[in-house]
């Protein structure tokens, strides 16, 4: 069971660490009955085994165990007091038995070696004890839920040393002997199996939250993100926009004027995930108002960009905005991003702070003017950074040569796809038609 769940769910290491212990206390058993019932391994060489290498692994594999359960991981310094221990313990016991008890140590340091490895044994419950407390403290349902379960496993650990005490560890039940470390290891394998399937239960439905959660970003994201370009008289344009994963971190927006202008906003937020979708729907909605007020790309980022300092930790977002009046003059205000290309060629853009890192960033713009013909491509680094199996990049220049052919925005993103998407792609083309043009398009 330990070792299906962690194949259902390789985040929680706990779980293997429970299949690989539940291995050592099958070892165990085994060597027992192998020499109880034949002949193929010596009692001296299966003592040797169980006592020596089996017995203390199991142990220290119950309080790594326990430590992974806790989330107590992270903790080096318990990582290396369980090996230290483990290590002298083993060669403690190895010294206590054949064939080095006799030859090696002398019959007389025997009154010393037995406490020492009887102290450290002691030590090593010591520290199952301590990664109990501090899981208690760190999570005091699920720790007090665990208690029963260490407690049985002191017991069928100490088992010998409870003898000291005179507790009975010998029971007959229905006819048949039964020790107290069978029964105690029965019955904290059982509750762990419980504890087992809680926690499983329990990501489960955390994450069939979570995907709901994305889910619902999604649906915002897709009213964030327009599905359909409107149609403005004089122009021609086009959207292609595929996320990397659920919910993506670029954004664009196409907003046009009431005197046949045109704003057009693209842009890409650091990171990805719900957060990044989180701070694209911020911009979006930042953008939406203040094109309500002006339509001057500079002030537009300016205010987005007042709007994020301060209330982001270790965030940004890059973005470009231009507004193209309906004579083809063209107004582009840059914070970060890649520039445009313009028939085909990367404009010369002076470059600026992305949004976000420091609220009195200046904004630089640049004008052109779109002929009839002219053609405008703006797009993310999800392009260029598109990679293949080999990590290449798909680069500048295979973007340079697609945008010289003239290529659509369906045939830019489809070739950063399949060269290899490493993040969320969008492109945006919108080119000045003539008067001809026009007229064909009406008629």
């Amino acid at each position: 069971m330990a070792f299906t769940l962690f194949a259902l769910d390789r985040t929680e290491s706990a779980y293997l660490w429970l299949g690989v212990n539940c291995i050592v206390i099958l070892l165990v058993i085994a060597v027992g009955e192998v020499v109880f019932y034949t002949t193929w391994i010596p009692a001296m060489v299966a003592v040797f085994l169980r006592d020596v290498v089996l017995l203390p692994l199991q142990m220290a594999l119950w309080i790594v165990f326990w430590a992974r359960w806790f989330g107590l991981e992270g903790k080096v310094g318990l990582r290396r007091a369980v090996g230290a221990l483990l290590a002298l313990q083993a060669i403690g016991t190895a010294l206590e038995r054949a064939p080095f008890y006799g030859g090696l140590l002398p019959v007389h340091a025997l009154t010393w070696v037995s406490p020492c490895v009887l102290a450290l044994k002691l030590m090593l419950g010591a520290v199952l004890l301590w990664v109990a407390y501090r899981g208690v403290l760190k999570n005091r349902t699920e720790g007090l839920l665990a208690l029963p379960a260490v407690a049985l496993i002191g017991v069928a650990q100490y088992e010998r040393e409870l003898q000291l005490f005179h507790a009975p560890i010998l029971f007959f039940i229905f006819g048949y002997t039964v020790s107290a470390n069978q029964i105690a290891t029965a019955l904290s394998l059982g509750i762990v199996t419980v504890l087992l399937l809680r926690r499983f239960l329990h990501a489960q439905r955390m994450r069939e939250q979570w995907r709901l959660e994305i889910e619902q970003a999604r649906q915002v994201q897709q009213v964030l993100i327009p599905e359909e370009i409107p149609s403005i008289p004089g122009f021609t344009l086009e959207s292609e926009y595929r996320p990397s994963q659920q919910v993506g971190g670029d954004f664009f927006q196409i907003i046009p004027g009431a005197d046949g202008s045109i704003l057009a906003i693209i842009g890409d937020v650091s990171g990805k995930g719900l957060r990044a979708a989180m701070l694209v729907s911020l911009i979006v909605g930042a953008v939406r108002t203040l094109a309500k007020f002006t339509r001057d790309p500079v002030e537009i980022l300016r205010g987005v960009n007042e709007r994020l300092c301060g209330q982001l930790k270790d965030q940004f977002a890059t973005c470009l905005a231009l507004r193209i009046a309906a004579d083809g003059k063209t107004t582009i205000a840059n914070a970060g991003h890649l520039p445009p290309f313009f028939n085909g060629r990367e404009l010369a853009l002076s470059g600026s702070m992305p949004l976000g890192i420091v609220e009195s960033a200046p904004i630089e713009q640049s004008t052109l003017l779109l002929e009839p013909g002219d053609r405008l491509i703006l797009l993310t680094d999800g392009i260029v950074e598109a990679q293949n199996k080999q990590r290449e990049l798909f680069g500048f220049i295979r973007l340079g040569e697609l945008a010289l052919q003239d290529s659509s925005s369906v045939e830019i993103a489809t070739a950063a796809q399949e060269f290899g998407q490493e993040d969320d792609i969008t492109v945006l083309r919108i080119q000045r038609i003539g008067i001809d043009a026009r007229s064909a398009t009406t008629d």
